[in-house]
């Protein structure tokens, strides 16, 4: 059985049909409400721009901001990793 759902999505005034999980539809209308929304704050701030620079500018700050949550759970991870390995070595030492 197909799983797939098709949707339309609105982003900046454009319309865009999807198929997609049943699972991730509201992931994805989500994401296009967030990015909806940074847009039209970047209308109200520059009204001499162009929306083709505000989705640019909303891409660039979503994924500034992904690459600093990555860099947070790397660090996390090894962090993580190096306690387990000094709880293994001290419970060898034991």
């Amino acid at each position: 059985m197909d799983d797939k759902l098709s949707i339309r999505v609105n982003v900046a005034d454009r319309y865009y049909p999807l198929k997609v999980e049943r699972e991730n539809e509201e992931r994805i209308r989500k994401a296009a409400r967030m990015i909806n929304e940074k847009v039209l704050q970047y209308k109200q701030r520059y009204s001499d721009k162009d929306v083709q620079d505000f989705l640019a500018m909303a891409s660039l700050q979503y994924v500034i901001k992904l690459t600093e949550e990555e860099e947070k759970l790397n660090d996390t991870q090894v962090l993580d990793l190096v306690r387990e390995m000094a709880a293994k070595i001290d419970s060898a030492l034991d």
